[in-house]
C-alpha cells in the first residue's frame, strides 16, 4: 500500500519540510490557541481505497471462478471537525464527513464464460459513506507556528448506496450498510494568523465483514470475508 503511494508521500513530507523552513523564526501566531477548551473546523479530503477478500471454501471447489481481485479506487470527502482540550498534549476528535468514493470493483477471471460474460469480468459497487471517527490525538510541543500530531481512534460507517437489499441479485456482489473499523495517522499543524492549515495522512482498516454472502451466486459463493481498506489525505482547516 505504502509502495503505490510513495510518490504522494514523498510529496507532502517535501511540502511540510519547505513550510517548516519558511516558518522558522516567525513571530508566533495565536500563542492562546491550545488553551482554548474547543474549537471548529472543517475538512477537504482525497482517499484511495479498495476491497480486502478472503476466499469462501468453497472457492477451491469452484469450477468457474479462477481469481478474484479488487482495484484500487479514489474518491473524496468533505467534513466537519470538532477537537476538545483535554490536557496540554492530548486532544479528542469528531470528524464526520460525507465520502465521495464513486465505486468499488472487484474483477473476476472466468475459466467458463457463459452467455455475454467475458473472461476478465468487473463487478462495480457504487458507494455513498457517512463516517463518524472519533480520535484522540497526541501533540508534540508547538515550534513557533508548527507542531505534529499522531492520532488514533474508531469510526463507523454507513453505506448510503448498499445493495444488500437488493431482491435481484443476479451475478450481483452484495455489501451490508454498516461497517466499523480503527484509524491511525499523521498530522501537521500550520498556525496562520486567522486560520490552523492541518495536512494528515491517515490509515483506515474496516474490522466488520460487509460482504452479505449468497451461496446461490458464483460471484458471491467464492468469497467468504469482505473488509474495506483506506488510505486518506485530509487537510483540515481549524479556526
Amino acid at each position: 500500500m505504502l509502495y503505490l503511494l510513495r510518490k504522494q508521500i514523498i510529496f507532502l513530507i517535501g511540502v511540510i519540510f519547505s513550510a517548516v523552513t519558511v516558518n522558522a523564526q516567525r513571530e508566533m501566531n495565536r500563542p492562546n490557541h491550545d488553551n482554548w477548551p474547543y474549537y471548529f473546523g472543517m475538512t477537504l479530503a482525497y482517499n484511495s481505497s479498495y476491497l480486502h477478500t478472503t476466499k469462501h471454501p468453497q472457492f477451491l471447489s469452484s469450477d468457474t471462478v479462477q481469481r478474484v481481485e479488487p482495484e484500487r479506487t479514489g474518491g473524496i470527502a468533505l467534513g466537519l471537525l470538532a477537537t476538545l482540550r483535554l490536557s496540554n498534549h492530548l486532544q479528542a476528535r469528531v470528524n464526520p464527513q460525507l465520502i465521495l468514493g464513486g465505486q468499488r470493483v472487484l474483477t473476476y477471471t472466468l475459466q467458463y464464460p457463459q452467455f455475454e460474460e467475458k473472461e476478465t469480468e468487473k463487478k462495480l459497487l457504487p458507494t455513498t459513506i457517512v463516517s463518524f471517527p472519533l480520535h484522540m490525538k497526541f501533540n508534540s510541543d508547538r515550534i513557533d507556528n508548527f507542531r505534529v500530531y499522531v492520532l488514533g481512534g474508531f469510526k463507523f460507517d454507513i453505506d448510503l448506496a448498499s445493495n444488500s437489499a437488493a431482491r435481484k441479485a443476479e451475478n450481483m456482489i452484495k455489501l451490508k450498510p454498516f461497517d466499523y473499523g480503527y484509524e491511525t495517522g499523521i498530522g501537521f499543524n500550520f498556525f496562520l494568523p486567522f486560520v490552523t492549515i492541518s495536512p494528515e495522512i491517515k490509515f483506515s482498516s474496516g474490522i466488520a465483514n460487509i460482504h452479505s454472502r449468497d451461496p446461490n451466486l458464483k460471484y458471491s459463493n467464492v468469497l467468504d470475508k469482505i473488509q474495506s481498506r483506506m488510505i486518506v489525505f485530509s487537510l483540515h482547516l481549524e479556526d
